[in-house]
Order: C-alpha cells, then structure tokens, then sequence
C-alpha cells in the first residue's frame, strides 16, 4: 500500500537523488567487472595508510597484522552427493549434485546445486583459454561414446568430477576466477535475477538467500563482487515492504564497498539506504551527506536508482 511518505509520492521530504529530479534516465547495458586484485592490492586499494601518514612504525606493523586477519583463505570441500539420468525428447543427459561445504568448522549454509557434464566441459574450455599453464596437471573426464549412462560409468565420473573440481580449487587464480565462480552460481544468479525483473521478488529472494552464502565464501578475496546480489536481496525485500530487512542487507553491502567510491553501485546505493533510514526513522541525514559528498568528488553525468541499475544484471 502507498505511503505518503515513500519518495515520489506527494508529502515526501526525504532525501532526493538527481534521477528523480528529472525524467528517469534509461540504464545502459553494464559493464563486466574486472577480476578484482589479490588480498594485498585490494586492502592497499580500500584505504591503507598513505605515504603523510602520521602512524608510527609499530603502529602501521600493528595495523597491517590485523588486516591479514581479514584475508583468512575460506576453504571449501566439494563433493558430487547424487547423481539422476533425465530424459528429454530428444537427448538424455546426467545431473550431478554438487554439495559445497566449508572445512574447519560446521557449515549451516552448505550449497547444493546441480551441473550436467556438458556444464563442467564448458568450464573447462573457458579455463583453457586463461590458465592452460596452471591447469595443465589438472585431468577432466573424458567424453565416452558409449556406456554413459550404466550405474559403473556413473559412479565412475562422481569421483572423477569431485577430484576435478578439487584440483582447480586448489590452484589460487583459478578458484578467484570469474569462470570458476560462475561455473558455480551463474546459473541460479540468471533465474534470480531473471525473476526480480519480472516483479517475482519472493521467488527471486528464496533462490538469493540460497546462493548467497557460496558466492560470499568464492568472493572472500575481493567482498566487492558480492555487491550486486546483495543490493538484489535489498530491492526484494524493499519491494516486499519489509524495510528493515532491505536496510540490514544494504548495510552488509556499503560494509563489502568500505570506501570505493568509483564503484558504479555506491552512489545508488547510499542513496537507497538514505530513503531506507529516514522510513525507518533512522539517520539519513550522514548517509545523505556521504552521498553528497562522493557526488562532489565524482560528478555523474547520469544518475541510476538501486533498482535500475540492479535489474540490468545477468542479462545474458
């Protein structure tokens, strides 16, 4: 139901970004990032100490030691749990589920999803052409002719497709890959994000809330990459009406952002969070400023909502 205090809507004194001041600009088709450096550029990248820094020599040894701590390698076990032949009309294949859990600890949040061979072949050709020296050593199944499909054969590529994916895991480039992360949540991302166009927000949230405790331990590395998702998370559950949820998620999302204001999702999504607390009678007004600010530093020449930007993503 509309309120008349949501922006847009007549009574709203709230803050207002600059692409609701005018006519609503047309999103462009985005562009893919770029895999995002190693632990040691990215924190030198996020706001390490400058060269008229003021710290002392212990001080700066204090303050590296504790940023390694944040760049804990997350290890991940992999294992194909089952295995179903499904037949279509005019091919028959088998799906493989794969169960991805973290060592070390109890994991609530173990990941199930399901790759056919063909899916895994794929990942293998894309690996080639980026890391043909890395993964020389690294065997893929092979293809049969015959016999696919006879219980042996089956069982067979199960362990094969497990040590598989445990071998490029543990080859460091090819486990922070863009080809290996999305071998690994692209599929589920397209539906999800195929259903927040749609205006299926439920439907979208349910099949997000799944995918993103994996994407999270692949993206540990560099959190920004986690950013997309986690603002489709918030535009769910706004367009639910369940602000408080949006306001938490979009929190966790400015944390993954710290200080990158060159990211093509700062700007919008300070300024969602900023009509999200002043909802919630939160403190708007120094997430506003933080929004003025960077818009002075860097003046956008068009400006994109949360949501128009969001719904742009894995369009193919």
């Amino acid at each position: 139901m509309a309120s008349h205090k949501h922006p847009g809507n007549p009574g709203w004194t709230g803050p207002i970004s600059q692409d609701m001041a005018g006519t609503t600009p047309k999103a462009s088709a985005p562009r893919p990032d770029r895999p995002c450096p190693g632990p040691e550029d990215h924190l030198e990248a996020q706001g390490s100490p400058s060269s008229n820094s003021s710290m002392t020599t212990r001080e700066l040894q204090e303050y590296w030691r504790a940023q390694k701590c944040c760049w804990k390698h997350v290890k991940l076990l992999f294992e194909i749990a089952s295995a179903r032949i499904e037949e279509r009309k005019v091919s028959k294949f088998v799906v493989y589920q794969i169960v991805v859990i973290q060592t070390g600890s109890f994991d609530s949040n173990k990941a199930v999803l399901e790759r056919r061979y063909s899916d895994f072949e794929t990942l293998q050709k894309k690996l080639l052409k980026t890391f043909r020296e890395e993964i020389e050593d690294v065997v893929f199944p092979k293809k049969h002719l015959i016999g696919n499909f006879t219980e042996e054969m089956i069982s067979e590529r199960k362990l094969a497709l497990k040590e598989y994916l445990s071998l490029l895991y543990a080859i460091r480039c090819v486990r922070r890959s863009r080809e290996f992360i999305d071998f690994l949540t692209r599929p589920e991302l397209k539906e999800a994000f195929g259903c927040l166009r749609a205006g299926q927000y439920t439907k979208a949230l349910d099949i997000l809330m799944r995918v993103v405790p994996l994407q999270e331990k692949l993206t540990a590395h560099c959190p920004a990459l986690l950013v997309p998702v986690l603002c489709a998370v918030l535009v769910c559950h706004r367009d639910l009406d369940r602000p408080a949820e949006a306001f938490a998620v979009g929190e966790r999302a400015l944390q993954c952002l710290q200080a990158r204001e060159g990211h093509r999702y700062y700007a919008p999504l300070l300024d969602a969070m900023a009509r999200l607390a002043y909802l919630l009678g939160k403190d708007f007004v120094s997430l506003q400023k933080r929004l003025e600010e960077s818009q002075l530093r860097k003046p956008a020449l068009r400006g994109f909502t949360l949501k128009e930007l969001t719904v742009q993503e894995y369009l193919s």
